[in-house]
């Protein structure tokens, strides 16, 4: 598995990442995590992202591969308000009272990274949520504090003295952050990690999704549609290929150190490993995949921001 520069923090991350919000909301089974999980270690994957949102998820993480704690790179994500944690939104006690939370989840006395959970703008600028980041480094409960979102928000968040990284959309329907954050990252030497990372499978439609992922799905598979691209267009053989496309697309993006994937079948990591181990996407099929997202947002008379 390739490793990749993990901006300031002086980290090396591997090229794909394991993304924890499908173990906990769709209530896998725990030795199927440990299955998942336990595989992309022994294969050279060595960072985890999960969230105090993504219900079970710290927990399922913490028991499967707790004891296995040195080899990865732990991000979680903190900051909403939430039962049983102490505090308001984005205030310093609900961040340190989640991040104390992670640390018994999670069955570790640090996180590699803790990310605010996608608050706005506004939070972010008041200070207060970042600054309780800050005491909690200082403190040696996390190593290195950021951001997880989007747009104008993870853009300010990337100038921030204190941000060491940031979590943002990156895929092929979602593109807008790789000319605004993903840019400003690479200025201030910011690690970056994408998050759905392919697309949410927007090829399959959004009637094959479950839970939490139809919202994406269905705003995904609609702008997909917009772009009339097919593999074929690409240089590939047909429709079976679109998770490659997808991940290689994601990981061909300058600046970006890792391509977040969450699965619940174990089936997915080969394939997922294999993807990734192919290496960027040619420069034409990027370059086509690039001019049919732009043309398509031209045509819907809106600007397709990352989505949230």
């Amino acid at each position: 598995m390739q490793r990749r520069m993990f901006g300031k923090t002086g980290l090396e991350v591997s090229a794909l990442g394991f993304g924890g919000a499908p173990v906990g909301f769709l209530e896998t089974e725990q030795r199927q995590v440990a299955e998942i999980l336990n595989s992309l270690l022994d294969q050279g994957v060595n960072l985890i992202d999960t969230a105090a949102g993504y219900d079970g998820s710290e927990e399922m993480i913490g028991r499967t591969i707790g004891h296995r704690r040195d080899d990865y790179i732990l991000v979680s994500k903190c900051g909403r308000a939430m039962d049983g944690i102490e505090g308001a939104a984005w205030s310093e006690a609900a961040v340190l009272n989640t991040v104390d939370q992670a640390l018994k989840r999670l069955q570790t006395d640090h996180l590699d990274v803790m990310l605010l959970h996608s608050c706005d703008l506004a939070a972010l600028q008041k200070g207060e949520a970042v600054g309780a980041l800050v005491k909690a480094r200082d403190a040696g409960k996390i190593r290195f504090l950021g951001y997880a979102g989007d747009n104008e928000a993870a853009a300010y968040a990337a100038g921030l003295d204190d941000v060491a990284v940031i979590e943002t959309s990156i895929s092929i329907c979602d593109q807008a952050n790789i000319e605004t954050v993903l840019s400003l990252c690479q200025q201030n030497n910011v690690g970056v990690l994408s998050k759905r990372s392919i697309a949410n499978a927007a090829w399959k439609g959004a009637a094959n999704q479950r839970g939490m992922y139809v919202n994406y799905a269905e705003n995904y598979a609609e702008r997909l549609a917009a772009m009339s691209v097919t593999p074929e267009d690409l240089g590939f053989s047909g429709a079976d290929d679109w998770p490659e496309i997808a991940l290689r697309f994601t990981l061909s993006q300058p600046g970006l150190s890792c391509a977040i994937v969450g699965t619940t079948k174990p089936g997915n990591v080969a394939t997922n490993l294999a993807a990734a181990a192919k290496g960027p996407l040619p420069d034409d099929g990027i370059a086509k995949l690039r001019a049919a997202f732009k043309q398509a947002e031209a045509g819907s008379g809106e600007q397709w921001l990352g989505l949230q």
